[in-house]
């Protein structure tokens, strides 16, 4: 068996489960490796764990990252970050590089500034060693001089050292007195050595040796960058010949591919994550980015992490979809050939309530021990009933879905439920970080986002949600709750594909709330044994009124006093009643604070200030409402700045239909036979919203 290097931390193999040990123990092996893992089953993380085995016991391989998205690779290349990988090895390549979450810059030219400025580093300490040494520091110029320094004057002391040594092992107090390089290390917070005991200062001194020499070869390291001269060759010899871990998308190796062959790119390793949602085509490039040599490709291990139960690669061409299959990836190609593969079977994301929704599909897909044990999976959401539900959306204002341009589907009713059960969410305290709105289309999603700059926005105690965004561009990610909306009142559409309802229902981790047409999806017969779980449950959105904060003693089995909500306007009324009482209270305790603190001393006046801000506040991330808080839903003296939408909302008239995209706003789109609106784009902090 191949050895294992444990480095990370034995304890944390102990909590992995079986079947993700024999992910790793396969994916060390030479060959191909394919592993299937369900949602919330820890596919990440296992091939962080293969890569870093991949490192500590093979160092002189190099390993490629290969992924379909820069958000899956970004997420892949932060938890390596996390091991004890050097920075000095990892590359990451593409544009994409931008979004990773870290004060260092891993693309090649941050890489290669970081490589000269550690120079002058180990230089410096090469100069401080030669004084302790009372040597010329000269001896620290380059790091060729360096190389020679070492050579003649470090390792030579070191074997005369370990000569002596051998022949005084009786005295407690040699190493204390005879090693060389005592002086070096006095600027350690402890003394080195104790002279207690030969052994023990013994390996101290060993470790002090170690660290001398892993400074030399640092250095050595360094010498290419110190030889080359300009920057482009500098960032190629650290692509072709330093980073030992190099992480770019299935895109960016097919359009490089040629450079890559002739700079001499060489890798031994190819691990592939989502390698489900990538093309066939896109999935042999990454395989051939090197050349044979001597006849023989360098190529030693393929893995390949993904679910086939997923979303598949994306085919905008319905003829190369439909007739040539191209939306089927080489991953599903070899599971339905009957590959070996191994299977995940234990998911530690959502609650097990909300697992049942998804893990149908999957061959045996249980819970891990984390889910059913910690205590924010036995806690209720605080102001919901239930930790899922299906809320029916009847027409609103007589409309159900709308189509302004073919495949553009849009649903106001669902739009304007989804923002005000969002808006509920944030008066009781929900950070907005930990909520995501999802839905099916594209139209719709504009539409969420024309909904929120208008009611969310001017309150700078509620503000945009984490993220907008559509099901498929939201594969891979999840949060603590999310809003779907399903839009269609008609057909079903694209959600008749398993698949993509296995996404949908598998992003939450602790509250999932799908908005949509009852009776449209609960007679699809593809859809049944989720939305039969569903259907247990009231199709009325069912609140507990009494609870006021994101935190609350009831459990998750426990209903409370249920109310149930009648519809949109119900809900919005809820909403505004809220927004009123926290506007109250925010003006209550201003005016108090202005009237009793000026008799007050400074002590007094902080304690009042500190409860103003207490209460007023809405979590750690948002404004204090006393100092954000707008005077009322529409205040006065701002009419210019109220949309044609928000006034139409107040009439019995039909809502208008929302912008087509961005670049159709402003085009008339008539109501009704008489009335046609105008209508109005979103604003700047809507657009900016992450895709």
């Amino acid at each position: 068996m191949f050895p294992f290097h444990l480095s990370f931390g034995t304890c944390f193999i102990f909590s992995l489960l079986v079947t993700q040990i024999g992910a790793i123990i396969s994916g060390i092996q030479p060959g191909l490796t394919m592993v299937v893992g369900p949602p919330g089953t820890g596919k990440t993380d296992t091939a962080v764990q293969i890569l870093n085995v991949l490192y500590h016991n093979c160092p002189s391989q190099r390993t490629l990252i290969i992924t379909h998205s820069n958000q899956a690779l970004n997420d892949l290349f932060e938890k390596i970050m996390q091991r004890d990988v050097p920075a000095r090895y990892l590359l990451r390549l593409g544009q994409g590089e931008q979004e990773l979450a870290t004060d260092l810059d891993f693309s090649r030219q941050g890489r290669v500034n970081s490589m000269l400025v550690r120079r002058l580093e180990l230089l410096s300490e090469v100069e401080r060693l030669a004084r302790s040494l009372q040597l010329p520091e000269d001896v620290g110029y380059t790091c060729e001089t360096a190389g020679y320094f070492w050579l003649l004057h470090v390792y030579s002391r070191w074997e005369q050292f370990l000569a002596t040594c051998a022949e005084n092992q009786d005295r407690p107090t040699f190493v204390q007195d005879r090693f060389p390089f005592k002086e070096f290390f006095t600027n350690t917070p402890q003394p080195v050595f104790t002279g207690q005991s030969f052994e023990k200062d013994m390996r101290a001194a060993k470790g002090c040796f170690r660290h001398l020499e892993r400074t030399f070869q640092e250095l050595e390291e360094c010498r290419a960058f110190e030889l080359l001269k300009s920057t482009v060759d500098r960032s190629n010899y650290l692509m072709t010949k330093q980073a030992k871990i190099v992480a770019m998308t299935c895109t960016h190796a097919a359009l490089k591919r040629k450079d890559f062959l002739q700079l001499g790119f060489k890798y031994d390793n190819l691990l592939m994550e989502e390698s489900a949602q990538i093309l066939e085509i896109e999935t042999f490039i990454p395989m051939l980015l090197q050349r044979q040599e001597d006849g023989y490709a360098r190529l030693k291990r393929c893995i390949l992490i993904g679910d086939h139960h997923q979303l598949p690669p994306v085919v905008k061409n319905m003829a190369f979809q439909k007739y040539s299959h191209m939306d089927q990836s080489l991953f599903t190609r070899f599971v339905r050939l009957g590959i070996p593969y191994i299977e995940l079977n234990a998911q530690g994301r959502a609650r097990p309530s909300i697992a049942r929704l998804y893990n149908w599909r999957y061959r045996d897909l249980g819970d891990l021990p984390y889910v059913k044990e910690e205590a924010i999976f036995h806690g209720a959401n605080a102001g919901f009933t239930y930790d899922y539900q299906l809320v029916d959306v009847p027409d609103y204002r007589d409309r159900g879905e709308t189509a302004p341009s073919p495949w553009f589907y849009q649903n106001v009713g669902e739009a304007e439920y989804i923002v005000s059960v969002y808006m509920y969410m944030r008066l009781l305290g929900y950070p907005a970080n930990k909520i995501s709105i999802l839905t099916t289309y594209n139209g719709q999603k504009l539409l969420i986002r024309d909904v929120i700059a208008r009611r969310c926005l001017p309150y700078d105690f509620i503000g945009p949600p984490a993220k907008v965004a559509t099901v498929d561009k939201f594969q891979g990610q999840q949060n603590d709750f999310i809003l779907l909306s399903l839009v269609r009142t008609r057909f079903v559409g694209h959600l008749r594909d398993v698949r993509r309802l296995v996404v949908a229902m598998s992003r939450a981790r602790l509250g999932l709330y799908v908005f949509c047409r009852r009776s449209l999806f609960e007679q699809c017969y593809e859809l049944q044994p989720t939305f039969q779980l569903l259907l247990q449950r009231p199709d009325l959105l069912a609140l507990n009124m009494t609870e006021v904060t994101p935190f609350t003693n009831r459990g998750v089995e426990d209903t409370g006093p249920i109310h149930l909500v009648s519809g949109i306007e119900e809900m919005e009324s809820i909403v505004n009643y809220k927004i009123y009482q926290a506007q109250m209270m925010s003006q209550h305790y201003s005016s108090y604070s202005e009237q009793i603190a000026p008799s007050m001393g400074a002590s007094e006046q902080n304690g009042l200030q500190n409860l103003v801000s207490g209460h007023s506040s809405m979590d750690d991330n948002v404004s204090a409402l006393a100092n954000g808080a707008q005077e009322d839903m529409q205040p006065e003296g701002r009419a210019d700045d109220i949309t044609p939408m928000e006034t139409l909302a107040n009439q019995n008239g039909d809502v208008p239909l929302e912008r087509r995209s961005n670049e159709e706003a402003d085009t008339v789109v008539p109501t009704d036979d008489k009335n046609p609106v105008k209508l109005e784009s979103s604003s700047n902090e809507a657009i900016k919203m992450e895709e």
